[in-house]
């Protein structure tokens, strides 16, 4: 695809504010007609640029208002380790971020829970998969900033 215009990124803006938008009015939010606006977001959805459509749920009425982080060290560094843990951590339904990082941490984890019961739970299903040398877990008190938006003011048109 070639370089996106404001018409492009005005589409993308709007589907990550509410991807269910009927396409009249996705079309007249953005200033283009229905026909228009649904071949580009077509040529957005080939191109690669909207990976997938989603609902953003409650994690609090479906019980998993618990925000962690875990932050792992490992003595580790070898692939055959990192491919076992990349598998233990993907079968983990209650880890939805994780991270290979630079600096002291070697991996950051994001995980939901509902509660410390379900997070010791989940720990321990982590350390029974994987060897890990350092485990530190943080719980987050408040959620002050929480999107899944990706910011548009970087791309070149």
């Amino acid at each position: 695809m070639a370089k996106l215009d404001a018409f492009d990124l005005r589409i993308l803006a709007r589907l990550q504010e509410d991807a269910s938008l009927p396409l009249a009015e996705l079309a007249e939010a953005v200033g283009l007609s229905s026909s228009p606006c649904w071949r580009r977001v077509q040529k957005l959805e080939e191109g690669g640029y909207i990976k997938r459509r989603v609902a953003l749920l409650d994690r609090e009425k479906l019980k998993a208002g618990v925000t962690v982080f875990i932050a792992i060290k490992t003595a580790r560094h070898s692939m055959e380790w990192l491919e076992r843990f990349h598998q233990a951590v993907h079968d983990l339904p209650e880890i939805v971020d994780f991270y290979r990082m630079s600096g002291e941490i070697d991996y950051l984890l994001k995980a939901y829970v509902a509660d410390i019961a379900a997070y010791d739970a989940l720990y321990k299903k982590l350390i029974s998969r994987i060897d890990l040398s350092d485990v530190t877990s943080m719980f987050a008190m408040e959620e002050l900033k929480s999107t899944s938006a990706i910011p548009l003011g970087f791309v070149d048109m």
